[in-house]
């Protein structure tokens, strides 16, 4: 049995790392990701969940951290926000290479200088070469269900890769929305213990678990984590249809579309600002507008044929970007556009970057962006970034 609360975004991904029953957790605060550390610790303090809790000194140490619990079969999370997360940088290659089933939250916060608390996805951007499966959630529910998903995708056999679930800062992780929490024996039922791979450190069989690999090998490993990680792909659909035949909720898999089947005018969003799209869209529907959204859920690896498939009918598409690749463009923007030339789909696209240190998209920007899409032409497309609710020149 289920049962309904009002939680944030925060306590969501808590609720779902006590179901997931993980043996480690190592924790550093950090705002906006604090809460959900806190409340982890108020279900370790008052016997709720039988795990080991360590409060570390650093970001750095929360990843160093999890990268031995887990190396010797412990199921692990840890979460992090902003510098942070860049802080734990030098780690997370380690942890990918090595191939560790960590399950991370990370609350995506602006980037230093200048200091911002506020959200934005410049900090998780930063490191899609990581080797880390990227998720991104639009809302509480999502976020509950999402962790719970994220343990059993990094732990599938044929995957074995990290997994990053990336929340939106404050919007998502402080606000509050009913949620509705899955029974304990429902998600044991769903997921079972961590049974550790072959490749991890017991006692029995001491091993090293960071060789040195030189020119003559080095490539093959590399590629062999990069040609595997695309598992996650499918494993994920598979791991959504599942969830959905228990719990009864589904999310599309690695992208949700919105209207979309028919739509003319598509804007691909990420997180939460996917809310506030569904009302225009939905506004712009009843005047006769055939409008619709695909909703990126899996950033890393990118689901470039699904996102081919979703938008091969429309006219025109923009994408909202919460980040800019300095000197360039919005990175999502530049990944949609390569698999859409990949696959031979010369679409008129258009970059909308707004959102920077959690400055409000609104309804209004995200009309105005359907209205451009409605109007521009492939002559106007070629140079296609436009900057929202900025408000004055520095």
């Amino acid at each position: 049995m289920s049962r309904n609360a009002f939680l944030n975004g925060n306590e969501a991904v808590a609720y779902g790392v006590k179901l997931s029953r993980p043996n480690v957790v190592a924790a550093y605060p950090i705002t906006p990701q604090t809460k959900a550390v806190e409340k982890i610790s108020s279900f370790v303090q008052n016997g709720e969940l039988d795990c080991e809790y360590m409060h570390v000194e650093s970001e750095h140490s929360a990843m160093a951290c999890s990268i031995g619990a887990s190396s010797v079969g412990a199921r692990t999370f840890t979460a992090t926000s902003s510098q942070g997360l860049l802080y734990m940088a030098e780690c997370l290659p380690y942890a990918s290479g090595a191939r560790l089933p960590i399950v991370m939250m990370n609350a995506n916060r602006s980037l230093a200088t200048p200091w911002n608390i506020y959200g934005d996805q410049m900090d998780t951007m930063f490191l899609l070469n990581s080797g880390w499966v990227q998720i991104f959630v639009e809302d509480a529910q999502e976020a509950l269900d999402v962790t719970i998903q994220s343990f059993k995708l990094a732990e599938d056999v044929r995957v074995m890769a990290p997994v990053m679930v990336n929340l939106d800062g404050f919007v998502l992780t402080h606000t509050y929305e009913k949620v509705s929490i899955p029974s304990q024996e429902a998600v044991d039922q769903y997921l079972p213990p961590f049974k550790p791979s072959a490749h991890m450190m017991n006692d029995e069989e001491p091993m090293s678990m960071c060789i040195t690999a030189g020119n003559q090998h080095n490539m093959e490993f590399k590629i062999k984590q990069h040609q595997e990680l695309f598992n996650a792909l499918h494993v994920f659909e598979e791991i959504d249809h599942s969830f959905n035949e228990k719990f009864g909720r589904s999310y599309g898999g690695v992208l949700e579309g919105y209207q979309n089947e028919d739509a003319d005018y598509l804007l691909v969003t990420t997180g939460s600002v996917t809310g506030t799209a569904r009302v225009v869209v939905d506004e712009l529907r009843s005047k006769g507008v055939k409008a619709g959204i695909i909703k990126l859920r899996v950033v890393r690896p990118f689901p470039k044929e699904a996102m081919v498939r979703s938008v091969a009918g429309a006219k025109a598409i923009g994408i909202i970007d919460k980040n800019i690749s300095f000197g360039y463009e919005g990175t999502i923007y530049t990944n949609v556009n390569s698999a859409l030339l990949q696959r031979g789909l010369n679409l008129i696209t258009l970059n909308f970057i707004g959102g920077i240190g959690g400055r409000d998209i609104t309804k209004q920007n995200i009309e105005e962006m359907f209205e451009k899409l409605s109007t521009v032409s492939t002559s106007e497309a070629v140079d296609a970034v436009s900057y929202y609710n900025v408000r004055c020149s520095l």
